[in-house]
């Protein structure tokens, strides 16, 4: 009998966790669909760095804007622009400009393009805990690498209940290490000019070109 009922609780965890992993991939595909129903998005961020055994404490603000898989992002005083094809990062203080191309296929790297739904593959699903942070319900999402082999122990999506836009993204890794990357400000279709995503040689003489493909 004991046997019975351990299989039948076993048997509604399991249907318990299913259903919590498929509400959790709802909500993330509501995310998902949001992003692709904007022209462009221009993000403001705080991103901090933290890692107490080897005692890291880094905070700093960055901002992005997106069109498709073109990106122009400033963080760390260093600029990258994305213009579909190829990588410019700028670095202003070595007066430096590396040109590389697209490495949005490395698994292993989450670009801005990728950033709002990089989540859409290698991972599993479970809904989170609900925080109130002031006034807006932020639902948390939590994804766990399907790879065993990941650098990434978990990662906590926070996303506005209401809007479904991601309000945060908390990841921590297996040498304690952890990441949060805090949206200040969401704009969406903001007008933009065409030159954006273009890299200006013009604006960078004197600067060494390091050309790595």
């Amino acid at each position: 009998m004991k046997y019975i009922l351990f299989a039948f609780v076993l048997l509604i965890s399991f249907s318990t966790q299913a259903q919590d992993g498929a509400k959790a991939k709802a909500l993330l595909n509501e995310v998902s669909q949001k992003v692709k129903s904007y022209n462009n998005i221009s993000i403001d961020f705080k991103y901090v760095l933290k890692n107490t055994s080897e005692n890291i404490n880094q905070e700093t603000r960055g901002d992005v804007v997106i069109e498709g898989d073109k990106y122009l992002l400033n963080i760390l005083g260093i600029t990258r622009i994305f213009d579909g094809k190829t990588l410019y990062t700028i670095n202003p203080e070595d007066e430096e400009v590396t040109i590389s191309k697209d490495n949005s296929d490395d698994e292993g790297t989450i670009t801005p393009s990728k950033m709002l739904s990089f989540y859409k593959d290698g991972y599993t699903y479970k809904m989170d805990i609900v925080q109130n942070v002031n006034g807006r319900k932020i639902q948390y999402v939590k994804l766990s690498p399907i790879d065993t082999n990941s650098e990434i122990k978990s990662v906590l999506l926070g996303i506005d209940a209401q809007t479904k836009h991601i309000y945060n993204l908390i990841e921590t890794g297996k040498n304690g290490t952890q990441t949060t990357l805090t949206v200040n400000s969401f704009k969406t279709n903001e007008p933009i000019s065409k030159a954006l995503f273009t890299f200006d040689k013009n604006k960078y003489k004197g600067y060494y070109i390091n050309k790595l493909d």
